[in-house]
């Protein structure tokens, strides 16, 4: 049975991910050892490296699935609402069904918080 897709994730500065991930998606760093950062929250876990050769090759989108949308707005809006993408800044309702807003880093990481309707 497979329980988790972690993610890796390349920052030239380690500290740009950390303002992401933990200052703005309010992760918990699990472990910090020279430019290598594991972040958690609930039941999902992040890597964070620093390595500049690959953060330039890649600048991901990411997307965290939540069953509830407008808690996890509110606690970003009431932190860092700085991060909020400019062109999904509020829960939106999308045209194939899930609600969706994102987060942008200021090296164009994007991450999409969704949540699918009830079934």
């Amino acid at each position: 049975m497979l329980t988790a897709l972690i993610p890796k994730v390349f920052y030239r500065d380690v500290r740009v991910g950390l303002d992401l991930f933990v200052d703005g998606l309010g992760m918990a760093i699990v472990h910090q050892e020279d430019g290598f950062v594991v972040a958690e929250r609930d039941l999902i876990k992040v890597f964070l490296v620093e390595d500049a050769e690959y953060a330039d090759k890649d600048r991901p989108e990411l997307s965290i699935e939540t069953d509830n949308i407008d808690e996890v707005f509110q606690d970003i809006v009431d932190r860092r609402p700085d991060l909020l993408h400019p062109n999904l800044s509020r829960i939106t309702l999308q045209p194939w069904g899930p609600l969706e807003f994102a987060l942008l880093d200021s090296t164009t990481v994007c991450v999409i918080v969704r949540q699918w309707p009830a079934a």
